[in-house]
């Protein structure tokens, strides 16, 4: 079994002098300028619907760059296009698709394949929609875009939510309490604790765990590896998205905070631009208050526009593609950006890539 995609843990060209190379992929429709909206209909639906403003509390930064509190709904379009090669008949689990509780509004979020292969989707235990498919060999493309309606909000933020006694978890939230195959939480206990164990418990604590996590990781595509765990990251002080994730995590586990893995699409909505290729990207998330609150430990800003894909333990659980045979990766593109303002829904289904290639995998 041979495991890709966990989180950015791609491979990548040698590290240039001075620094890590862009990632491996082509350009792009990906890395889009924040836009203003989409209109549902025609002309007479020229304007998109107020939302309730965020109630970001004092002294906490929401993501900006254009947006403001009682800002408008946005539709938001993401997807992918991934050609593997392989040399011979070779069986593929794929994580590529949005979670059940994400509902586009154009699509389905489904994996197109070209040509068109049999197979078959169906509902992990962590609830993710998964994909199955069986490589012929030679070239196939993986293919998924899609529009979704977002409210326009940052990630909550919610500093009185406190941490519960693990007597009074609930039961399905207790197995995201123990270490797991790349968050060794009983290995970074002794840290955990002597860092933060000082801190009051609850929001105010996971938020410092973040504050570490970010500025103690390097960010570079040239730090990631698809065996590195939480304990790794730590020690080395460099890393990938999921890294972050991870890291986190396991602090969190080791001070009795039940955190989970999160992966999806993450675009440039209110934040500056970021010039370089798109990427899916991983957070996490925890449970306080009797509910579960998106972190982000990479950014360590409320975001705007996040479309979760798959949950899991951590990325072992949800790796976005899995071959049980060599493969090799030929074109890796993603997408995920907001809708201009004045465009009709039916303008942008006759863009999506959906009809150009092959029927869903059923």
């Amino acid at each position: 079994m041979i495991r890709a995609l966990a989180g950015a843990d791609f491979s990548f060209p040698a590290p240039a002098p001075g620094g890590c190379p862009a990632p491996r992929r082509l350009p792009g429709i990906g890395g889009f300028r924040p836009a203003a909206g989409i209109l549902p209909g025609g002309p007479e639906q020229s304007a998109r619907l107020p939302v309730e403003p965020a109630k970001t509390p004092a002294g906490v930064e929401p993501a900006k760059a254009g947006f403001k509190e009682g800002d408008l709904a946005l539709f938001i379009r993401a997807g992918f296009e991934i050609s593997i090669r392989c040399d011979n008949e070779t069986p593929i689990l794929c994580a590529l698709s949005p979670r059940p509780e994400v509902s586009p509004v154009l699509g389905d979020g489904a994996v197109r394949c070209e040509p068109r292969l049999p197979g078959q989707t169906y509902t992990d235990s962590f609830g993710n929609r998964m994909t199955r498919l069986t490589h012929p060999g030679g070239l196939v493309t993986l293919v998924s875009d899609f529009v979704i309606e977002d409210g326009g909000d940052p990630d909550p933020v919610h500093p009185w939510a406190e941490q519960l006694p693990v007597s009074h978890l609930p039961a399905e939230t207790l197995r995201y309490l123990v270490p797991s195959r790349f968050v060794e939480s009983d290995l970074l206990s002794n840290e955990a604790w002597s860092m933060f164990g000082h801190i009051p418990d609850g929001w105010a604590r996971v938020q410092a765990i973040c504050d570490f996590v970010h500025n103690h990781i390097e960010f570079g595509y040239c730090h990631g590896r698809p065996t590195k765990t939480a304990l790794d990251a730590y020690r080395e002080g460099r890393g990938v998205c999921r890294d972050f994730a991870h890291l986190s995590i396991a602090f969190c586990r080791a001070l009795n905070i039940p955190a989970r893995y999160g992966s999806g699409y993450l675009g440039d909505i209110g934040v500056p631009y970021n010039p370089d290729p798109m990427d899916f990207c991983a957070w996490f998330e925890v449970f306080l208050g009797g509910r579960w609150y998106t972190f982000d430990a990479r950014y360590n800003v409320p975001r705007i526009g996040r479309i979760l894909m798959v949950r899991g333990m951590d990325a072992a659980d949800v790796s976005m593609v899995t071959s049980y045979g060599p493969h090799r990766m030929e074109k890796f593109e993603v997408w995920c950006e907001e809708i201009a303002a004045g465009r009709r829904l039916e303008d942008v289904r006759a863009e999506l890539r959906i009809p150009l290639v092959g029927v869903a995998a059923a």
